[in-house]
């Protein structure tokens, strides 16, 4: 019988180390998250071999990654000096059109936005090039094909793209203090830790990376005004997202939680199969279900303390009119919609959507769960913002 992959922090950290050829790490704070992070993944998530393998080969990248970006740091101080001007960041529950509103609005070239393969891989790979020839983009769009091909389900779901803006919960995930282990397999253990603990320095260490793509992005001889971003993980930690990036504009999305959350809980489902040998449909429905009505309480917490840092954008609205809904965007942040940047968002927007995508498809009773208790736990959202645009 083959030994498993071991999930061994001493052995990533040092393996990491070795494929960097660096030993600076930054902040310590990653330590205890990592810690307890393989823990779950090693005694709680079910993984078979490729999926350990896997877990362990993403750590051992991430790792990698702020040791570079550590190194550029060091070696390109001024990175540091980088302003990162009040963002516009989408906020939403997850399947509430975050992704289409995002890419539309990353059209303006006055608004930087993280592509997939830099949320992916942050730091400029060693002799690499900004560009169309960066190394980067081949390894990123090889892993987009590897997970595609793992679970076809997902091309249905979300529109998965190397080069196209993402969520930057992927920079947040290289502090090991984010929901993406827990999109990927079933770390109970993690995210109990996750909740019970101050997630400022994750968020710190966002902004820094974001300084280091600002920087790589003018090297490249891209100039903008600010950045427009995108994760409905904010949705928990708008107060710590607000205190480290004052001004920040939040657009929060609104789609009715009982259409959102079983259509996150098939996307979950299907990131799981990725790694895990066998994966409860009813599990993850009961715990992403409870995930984000938490998340979406504690975000109504914070709206109730700074109204006039959110804007509004219903599910619908933007669906049939996302230029519209950017005017309004625009309005609020204090820009200006442009003749010619409202044209490359029309351009984008006649090119972009479903066509050649599979049909997703996924019932409610799949997930464990009922309009009923979707109802019960999404109760205060629901009247405050959902159930008045019924009537």
């Amino acid at each position: 019988m083959e030994t498993p992959t071991s999930l061994d922090e001493r052995s990533i950290l040092d393996e990491a180390r070795q494929k960097a050829g660096l030993a600076d790490f930054g902040d310590e704070s990653f330590r205890e998250p990592l810690r307890v992070l393989l823990a779950a993944l090693d005694t709680e998530a079910g993984l078979f071999d490729f999926g350990r393998a896997a877990q362990r080969g993403r750590t051992v990248d991430l790792l990698v990654n702020r040791l570079r970006a550590e190194d550029a740091f060091r070696r390109h101080p001024e990175i540091l000096d980088e302003e990162i001007g009040a963002p516009i960041v989408i906020v939403g529950l997850p399947r509430t059109g975050t992704t289409f509103l995002h890419r539309t609005l990353a059209q303006d070239p006055r608004l930087y936005s993280a592509r997939w393969f830099e949320c992916r891989y942050p730091a400029p790979f060693p002799g690499g090039t900004f560009g169309a020839a960066d190394p980067r983009i081949a390894q990123a769009k090889a892993e987009v094909q590897t997970m595609l091909d793992g679970s076809p389900a997902l091309a249905a779901i979300h529109p998965l793209d190397a080069m196209a803006p993402d969520e930057e919960i992927l920079l947040l995930e290289h502090a090991f203090l984010s929901t993406v282990p827990e999109s990927a397999a079933n770390v109970p253990s993690y995210g109990r830790w996750l909740d019970a603990h101050d997630q400022t320095p994750g968020y710190r260490y966002l902004r820094k990376l974001l300084q280091l793509l600002q920087w790589q992005k003018k090297r490249a001889g891209q100039r903008a005004e600010r950045w427009v971003l995108k994760t409905p993980h904010h949705l928990g930690h708008a107060d710590v997202l607000l205190d480290v990036f004052p001004g920040a504009l939040l657009v929060q999305t609104h789609r009715d939680p009982l259409e959102s959350i079983p259509s996150l809980a098939s996307m979950i489902t299907a990131l799981w199969v990725l790694a895990a040998e066998h994966v409860d449909p009813q599990v993850v429905g009961r715990l992403w279900n409870a995930r984000m009505a938490a998340a979406l309480r504690r975000c109504l917490a914070v709206r109730d303390r700074h109204p006039g840092c959110f804007v509004d954008v219903w599910y619908l609205d933007a669906v049939r009119d996302p230029v519209a809904q950017a005017r309004r965007i625009y309005d609020a942040a204090g820009l200006v919609l442009t003749a010619e940047v409202e044209r490359a968002m029309r351009a984008f927007m006649a090119t972009s959507p479903r066509e050649g995508r599979p049909p997703h498809q996924y019932a409610l009773e799949e997930f464990g769960l009922t309009p009923e208790s979707i109802a019960r736990d999404f109760g205060e959202y629901r009247a405050r913002f959902i159930l008045d645009r019924r009537s």
